[in-house]
């Protein structure tokens, strides 16, 4: 047991226990990056978190927070502490006449969806899953797609926050309002949501249907009823068949009618397609003929083909992910979209002058289909600072998919993915917080957002001058050189690769390294990840970060309780102080 941790442990009432191990080995869903914490932390009460919490900042440690890593980036990586909130995952109160839910900020969406339909109640709006948390979904700006909804935050009434000084701060469009506003796309750099309160709809099913068209009528029709005819739209879009699946819901009061199978639903088509994506990384080639083949089996050979069923909303809303991917989505205007789909379409099929992409597409080839979504935050009040979406219209969400067929990396992605970048750059766009954006620097990101970005920031120097929820993710995306390298902020050391797929990413704190950087994310003198353990804590242990006066805490009944207790013995080989 660390010396450091061992002593602050001792202080600390033993009542309150403290469920961490030393073994774990995080990666994302996906299985792009992995990273091994020092500590893997399962609170399970508002005490525990708050314990860890205070903890952390007295052996001056960083926290990051982490669901079920569907995120394809190195967001939730690190090599100090990492909190899992699977247990905080309780519904705490229900006001049935406001259709709200209380809720701790662990549960799954998918459990939130089950447990308010036993009240007759559901969320109006998903995103392709539900496995992840709801902290985890609001955190990164995620949405659905349907121009009569926006952002899944869209449907937060009240958030309860720690802070990094252990306070338990709540806050809503009337309470804390900027803070609210930097919580509903928080990018775990604000400290841990511990509560939401959320708006729910009266359970319903859906109908849907699905049906094939070629990409002429798609554009023809974008202007026109496309988003419109009903309230949930989506399309699939097949680059080089040069068609679209077009997919569309509406509420219904019909009984339930289970869709039919699909070819890549089954056993056999589900490994046929990952085979040939496999190939696919040794013969890029063959790519258009998969797409032909493929969806022509999943949807049909002819214009027009059409399947429809009858699901729950909660479910019918949902789609099979497949395998392991990389994913690089864009918020643009909606009206953009028809420039935007036919120059990356005369790019992607060789015609480089006519898309104005100033980058080469000879022999590359890439995976289908490019998802086309959509959403209408603009009657949204208060916006979150960090919203990527158009402010006074609809926005359209591009998202350029590559999949790892057994987790291996296809080899068109950066040259992709830095033509795609360029492209919705040049339109206007911004990226997905959550996906694999690379090509975009602080300086961009500062432009697209102008004063959100430095409100944002302001907020987050308020709540946490040490850094303690910041790593490398977030200097190298919205820090940048601007903002002093943090006490307790993290930096990326070094990435492996692994021999599963993958990269093994390692990290250290800035007080642990003598010769840390001054802000731009790159010092020298770096710690091997094994030695981080060992460096001392540079700060007064015992000295509590004031919160900014323009954030008003909790009562004294909801502060963290510090009584000094007896010494909590953990189990041999791993810090385990008392049993998960």
């Amino acid at each position: 047991m660390d010396s450091k941790l061992d002593a602050e442990l001792s202080k600390l009432d033993p009542a309150v226990p403290f469920r961490a191990s030393s073994t774990h080995l995080h990666h994302t869903w996906a299985k792009t990056f992995y990273s091994r914490p020092e500590l893997y932390i399962r609170p399970h009460s508002l005490e525990e978190i708050q314990k860890l919490v205070t903890l952390a900042r007295r052996c001056r440690r960083r926290l990051v927070m982490v669901g079920c890593g569907h995120s394809p980036s190195a967001l939730t990586l690190t090599s100090s502490w990492m909190v899992n909130l699977d247990h905080c995952n309780r519904v705490l109160r229900v006001n049935e006449e406001k259709k709200t839910l209380v809720v701790e900020g662990g549960i799954r969406l998918r459990d939130l969806n089950l447990r308010a339909n036993k009240m007759g109640l559901t969320m109006p709006n998903l995103g392709s899953i539900d496995e992840q948390s709801i902290v985890g979904a609001i955190a990164t700006a995620t949405h659905g797609s349907s121009t009569r909804h926006g952002l899944l935050s869209q449907s937060v009434r009240s958030l309860r926050i720690v802070l990094a000084n252990g306070s338990a701060v709540r806050c809503s469009a009337t309470q804390n309002e900027d803070l609210f506003r930097a919580a509903l796309v928080s990018l775990g750099a604000l400290g841990i949501i511990v509560e939401v309160e959320f708006e729910m709809i009266a359970a319903c099913n859906i109908e849907w249907d699905q049906s094939l068209h070629s990409l002429p009528y798609i554009l023809d029709r974008w202007d026109k009823d496309l988003w419109t005819t009903k309230e949930y739209t989506r399309v699939w879009w097949l680059p080089y068949m040069r068609r679209a699946i077009v997919w569309r819901a509406d509420k219904t009061d019909k009984p339930l009618r289970a869709p039919v199978d699909s070819w890549y639903g089954g056993s056999v088509g589900f490994h046929t397609y990952h085979v040939l994506l496999w190939l696919s990384n040794y013969v890029p080639r063959i790519l258009p003929a998969i797409e032909w083949f493929v969806f022509g089996m999943q949807y049909g050979f002819s214009n027009g083909a059409t399947t429809s069923a009858v699901e729950e909303l909660r479910t019918g809303l949902l789609m099979n992910c497949l395998y392991s991917q990389f994913v690089n989505e864009w918020a643009l205007p909606l009206h953009k979209g028809p420039e935007a789909i036919a120059r990356l379409s005369a790019w992607l099929n060789g015609d480089e002058a006519g898309s104005g992409i100033p980058f080469s597409s000879k022999g590359l080839y890439v995976h289908a289909p490019v998802e086309v979504r959509v959403s209408d935050t603009s009657p949204t009040s208060p916006r979150p600072f960090l919203d990527n979406t158009a402010a006074d219209g609809p926005t359209l969400y591009l998202n350029a998919t590559l999949y790892r067929p057994y987790n291996r990396d296809p080899p068109c992605r950066d040259r992709y993915y830095e033509a795609f970048e360029w492209l919705m750059k040049q339109l206007g766009g911004r990226p997905h917080w959550a996906k694999n954006f690379e090509f975009v620097s602080p300086a961009e990101l500062k432009d697209m957002y102008g004063a959100d970005l430095q409100s944002y920031l302001r907020v987050r120097a308020d709540v946490d001058p040490e850094g303690m929820f910041v790593g490398e993710w977030h200097r190298r995306t919205i820090l940048g050189a601007d903002v002093p390298a943090l006490p307790l902020e993290e930096r990326e050391v070094r990435r492996r690769m692994m021999a599963e797929g993958g990269q093994m990413w390692d990290g250290e704190q800035r007080h642990n390294n003598n010769n840390a950087g001054n802000g731009d994310g790159h010092g020298s003198g770096a710690q091997t990840q094994e030695g981080r353990g060992r460096a001392q804590a540079t700060a007064d242990a015992d000295k509590d970060k004031a919160v900014s006066p323009s954030i008003s805490t909790s009562s004294s009944g909801e502060s963290f309780d510090m009584l000094h207790g007896s010494r909590v013995e953990g189990a041999t080989g791993v810090h385990v102080f008392n049993k998960m």
